[in-house]
């Protein structure tokens, strides 16, 4: 677990949401290996680490997690084809602050990829399936739920049922239509991209600010607005919504967080894409 970065009155963790590795070009696309492992370390066979951190934000009058994680349901078949490394523990990384998934009052998912919303059914020691965050409103953007329910050939493979089906049949899902604040401080924005539901995460506190990009930035070698992934299902408006958040979020001077950077948890960056300050945790 990273943490804790202090925003204003908010405390914001990273908690041990699972590891794996995929392959270089998979992640990076047209972008050539000689750029892209200059900004991003890949092992000798071209595949890079990458980790599931969901984040908690602590606020005064609520904890927050954004994105989940990969869960505790992946079939042996599974972690061998992801090359996972390490196991989801987000409830132990709760339990060393002295949470538990009860104290969860919302969980905001980004889009609802397998590795962003595996964490939101767990398996209970006797195997049972069940909301891993009982009492937690979960935010999504309707664009979002409605690929979930009605998936294109390409969704279709990462949108899990077994991720999402107790979500759908339980009231805990609260269905967002452009942007919506649930907490004061934290505002969300629908940008799609990446999927057609995708949205991001502004958070502000006492003059300090952050911004959460989801998959628009996967991790620090993504500050160019032209280097996307092939997993995203509508790259230009990736592209055209990057190059605008990123734009307004450097003029804000905010901390850019990280989900999926096993090198650091959160950085500013400068206009032309250098980091100036880095949270590593």
């Amino acid at each position: 677990m990273r943490g804790p970065l202090r925003l204003g009155e908010f405390e914001i963790f990273w908690l041990e949401g699972g590891e794996f590795e995929l392959d270089g070009g998979c992640m990076f696309g047209v972008v050539p290996r000689a750029l892209w492992q200059k900004k991003f370390p890949a092992t000798e066979d071209g595949y890079v680490k990458l980790v599931n951190t969901p984040i908690l934000v602590r606020t005064p009058g609520a904890n927050i997690i954004i994105d989940t994680g990969l869960g505790n349901k992946l079939t042996d078949k599974q972690r061998e084809i992801f090359r996972v490394t390490a196991p989801w523990r987000a409830v132990a990384s709760l339990a060393e602050l002295g949470l538990g998934p009860e104290d969860i009052d919302h969980v905001i998912l980004t889009h609802c990829d397998f590795d962003h919303s595996g964490g939101v059914v767990s398996r209970d020691a006797a195997g049972r399936l069940e909301l891993t965050w009982p009492r937690a409103l979960h935010h999504v953007q309707r664009l979002e739920w409605d690929d979930v329910l009605n998936p294109h050939r390409r969704a279709a493979s990462t949108y899990w049922p077994v991720n999402l089906d107790l979500l759908k049949e339980s009231d805990r899902l609260r269905l967002v239509e452009g942007d919506a604040e649930p907490v004061a401080g934290i505002r969300l924005q629908l940008t799609g991209g990446h999927t057609l539901g995708h949205q991001v995460v502004w958070l502000d506190s006492a003059g300090e600010r952050a911004v959460h990009l989801g998959d628009l930035l996967p991790n620090q070698a993504y500050f160019h607005p032209q280097w996307i992934t092939p997993y995203d299902n509508f790259p230009l408006d990736s592209i055209s919504r990057k190059e605008e958040l990123i734009t307004l979020a450097v003029a804000e001077n905010r901390w850019f967080l990280s989900y999926h950077d096993p090198y650091l948890a959160a950085c500013r960056f400068a206009r032309e894409g250098r980091i100036v300050e880095r949270f590593e945790g």
